[in-house]
């Protein structure tokens, strides 16, 4: 049977944003007012957003993207560093959020810099910009790095003259490169020795990295750590993504659920950006294997997206799937359907 990817719609997205930003949960549905907005999830609208204008021209989506990136600016404090909670009533509900919702913006600003849309929202993720990326040197977390190095490689499709770009972006690269020459093996191709979530993002990134700096060991590893995720995740041709609960640490048992959106969408997009640099098909394929996890070629065989609106249930479960409509969800799975539609045939 041939799957037909749904029209993109931004409906499921409309119907979590207010004139503050995209709201974090759901009850079904309905978005839950008290569980409040995270900046995670407003850089992830915002790059759906200027992902979906640069293919289509809609008013609904530039009001969206302007009111997330005003959320941005006004999540990020005087240091440069920003908050990630904020109440329903726009009280901060945390002195500093974690590093990785600040490569999240970062990542997120540098798309916005790379389009070709107004100077005011370009200037403004700029500045956004290059005032967190003062603390990139404290970060830890190699995800966080890998959202850094994709913002980087954007920042540097609109300011290629910038010599310091492609210095920071091999800076991030070799940590993750460290990170992987520790921990891999001829068994275990990758940076940790587990695999949590938003894997494909780390793989991404060296892709992302190799095309601008074109430094054979960026590639070698990307390709290596790609294969090694569709080796354990994809199963008699599904994508099976490694569910968060327990994960699966090195020499031990995977977890097969919960299994969440943001797992489908990275391994999309990774598999994507492999293909966009090595132009091997196999990596398109592996693409269109892991967005049908989200039309009910998944280990339930349930629909994981609503066709009619755009918008995405929270993940599959032992039980069938999670019908909260949560922004996370939701945003992965435009993103994918976004990345999807670049793809040449």
């Amino acid at each position: 049977m041939t799957i037909i990817n749904p029209t993109i719609k931004l409906d499921g997205l409309k119907a979590l944003t207010d004139d503050t930003g995209i709201m974090q949960h759901t009850k079904f549905s309905i978005p839950n007012r008290k569980e409040g907005y995270t900046t995670d999830d407003n850089a992830r609208a915002l790059i759906a957003c200027m992902r979906f204008l640069r293919l289509h021209d809609d008013s609904d989506a530039k009001r969206l993207a302007n009111t997330y990136l005003s959320f941005l600016l006004h999540m990020q404090r005087s240091d440069g560093r920003f908050h990630n909670l904020l109440s329903f009533d726009r009280v901060f509900l945390d002195d500093v959020g974690s590093e990785e919702c600040m490569g999240r913006a970062l990542w997120a600003c540098g798309y916005v810099i790379s389009t070709g849309f107004s100077e005011g929202i370009k200037c403004t993720s700029r500045e956004i910009f290059d005032r967190g990326f003062q603390h990139v040197s404290n970060f830890k977390s190699p995800r966080t790095k890998a959202f850094t190095i994709l913002g980087l490689c954007h920042y540097y499709e609109a300011f290629g003259e910038d010599r310091n770009l492609p210095k920071n972006i091999v800076s991030l690269t070799n940590q993750l490169i460290e990170g992987y020459q520790h921990f891999s093996s001829a068994e275990w191709c990758w940076f940790e020795p587990y695999l949590t979530y938003a894997n494909g993002r780390l793989t991404q990134a060296l892709f992302g990295a190799y095309d601008i700096v074109r430094e054979d060991k960026y590639l070698q590893i990307a390709k290596e750590s790609l294969d090694f995720l569709v080796k354990l995740q994809v199963i008699d041709d599904r994508f099976v993504p490694i569910g968060n609960r327990g994960w699966y640490k090195r020499d031990s048992h995977r977890a097969l659920y919960d299994q969440q959106p943001i797992e489908a969408s990275c391994m999309v997009e990774a598999a994507v950006t492999g293909f966009n640099v090595t132009k091997e098909k196999r990596y398109r394929k592996v693409a269109h294997t892991a967005f049908d996890w989200f039309l009910g070629k998944n280990s339930k065989n349930v629909m994981v997206c609503d066709p009619n609106t755009g918008a995405c249930y929270d993940g599959i479960t032992p039980h069938g799937v999670n019908l909260n409509q949560g922004a996370e969800a939701t945003t992965s799975y435009l993103l994918a359907s976004l990345e999807l539609e670049t793809l040449s045939e």
